[in-house]
């Protein structure tokens, strides 16, 4: 008798189940590592978009600050202007960057004497699980539940994110 090469299929079975197992065990810890990236990258934008809304401001006083998020950003070649500050890159001045939906208000005057900027996951539980936003003080407060932010008063009622 010949002796035969190669794996049985009870052999391959059980790798494949090894398999299974192992990205069981890894998918949910990658959600959870992008997750946390998201939220990262979310409050890292709204810090960005603080120092901008500063800068638009005493670059622009007669507008005061950026009434949008269009307004402190541009496209390349962008040419600074109070409609294209150039101040923040194009897609987060677009309003959404690594998962969450982002908006800038200025309000008061002319010239705007406050503003309120928002960070709202796209998918609560996939792209994120909180929101996030900041005003004229520039503290970075946080929604646990991820839900929308209404006002500039509903945001400075949120406690701030302890980084």
């Amino acid at each position: 008798m010949r002796k035969q090469k190669g794996f049985s299929l009870i052999e391959l079975l059980i790798v494949v189940a090894i398999i299974l197992i192992i990205a069981a065990i890894a998918i949910p810890n990658l959600m959870r590592a992008r997750m946390a990236a998201n939220e990262a990258s979310a409050v890292q934008s709204i810090k960005a978009i603080n120092a901008a809304e500063i800068t638009y401001s005493s670059s622009y006083p007669n507008v005061g600050f950026a009434p949008t998020l269009t307004a402190l950003g541009g496209v390349t070649p962008c040419v600074p202007s109070s409609a294209t500050a150039c101040l923040i890159e194009s897609g987060l001045a677009g309003g959404y960057k690594s998962g969450y939906n982002f908006a800038a208000f200025g309000t008061g005057g002319p010239p705007a004497i406050s503003y309120y900027v928002t960070a709202v996951p796209v998918t609560v539980n996939q792209s994120g699980t909180r929101s996030f936003c900041s005003f004229e003080d520039a503290v970075i407060r946080v929604q646990p539940s991820g839900a929308a932010i209404p006002s500039e008063a509903a945001c400075e009622a949120l406690l701030p994110l302890n980084q």
